[in-house]
């Protein structure tokens, strides 16, 4: 574990203030809204280690840009995330994991790891593309 420094704990707190995933440049802007000094380079060295402390969750945008979010459960979980307004619904343990398994077991792999990502559009967007 990474020792926390001023900047990593802005960092933190700014993606425990917010509810949806953020890329770094996004989390960047926020901080410097809000008066605090910190650079580009590291903000991306705090998500960094953030990450490999297991303190918040990555998942790769539709085009490819990494994305951060603290998340509510510590254990293996999936996202559901609107590419509209950026709501993400956490996905517990399912179907998915059984499958994963079975298609690792099949092809003599063990020790397999995965993420799965989901992108849709929310209920609300709909609602809201639907009144225009």
């Amino acid at each position: 574990m990474q020792r926390m420094t001023k900047q990593r704990q802005a960092v933190l707190d700014e993606l425990t203030r917010v509810t949806d995933f953020r890329s770094a440049q996004q989390i960047f802007e926020d901080l410097h809204s809000q008066g605090h000094r910190v650079g580009l380079a590291t903000v991306y060295r705090s998500l960094q280690g953030l990450a490999e402390d297991g303190r918040v969750d990555t998942l790769r945008s539709s085009d490819g840009e990494s994305l951060y979010r603290t998340c509510a459960s510590n254990h293996h979980h999936h996202h559901l995330v609107c590419r509209e307004c950026g709501f993400t619904e956490e996905i517990e343990q399912s179907q998915i994991e059984s499958w994963v398994t079975s298609v690792a077991h099949a092809h003599g792999f063990a020790g397999v790891e995965h993420s799965l990502e989901l992108f849709g559009t929310c209920s609300s967007c709909q609602a809201e593309a639907a009144t225009h």
